[in-house]
């Protein structure tokens, strides 16, 4: 939230039990529909490029459209333990905004039918709403099609 602030972008927050995991279940308890709560996805191409993907919470990643968004030939997901030493951020908690440093960013193309979309605030339990534009010039994210 500090670099929101700092980035001077007008968020919301919502709070929720940590221990949901399921994204369904996390779009319901905080009130919103799960077309616009979306889960941020972390993957790697044949080189070991690390590249990021946030699509909604009721969808699941193309790993085909995934790869063509990101111009390689194929992308597979990161392993779990990877994923804090790598962003920062633990399973379930992973958020677009602040890793420990930037990768590609690419956003379901959906989320630009929506006013506010809901992404992981850094940590379990917390999701921040903001504007799908400023999100995306803010992560130097683009828009694709990306989900099944």
């Amino acid at each position: 939230m500090r670099l929101l602030d700092a980035a001077k972008l007008v968020y919301t927050e919502k709070v929720y039990d940590p221990e949901i995991t399921n994204g369904e279940e996390v779009a319901k308890a905080v009130g919103e529909d799960p077309d616009s709560v979306f889960k941020t996805l972390v993957c790697q191409d044949e080189r070991r490029n690390h590249f990021v993907f946030v699509v909604p919470v009721n969808r699941e990643l193309d790993l085909k459209k995934a790869a063509k968004a990101a111009g390689t030939k194929a992308i597979t997901m990161i392993l779990q333990k990877e994923l804090l030493p790598l962003t920062g951020y633990i399973h379930g908690g992973c958020s677009p905004i602040g890793m420990k440093k930037p990768f590609p960013t690419f956003i379901e193309e959906t989320a630009q039918l929506f006013d506010i979309i809901y992404v992981s605030g850094g940590r379990r339990g917390f999701q921040i709403g903001l504007n799908p534009f400023e999100l995306a010039e803010y992560v130097q994210g683009k828009f694709a099609e990306l989900a099944k």
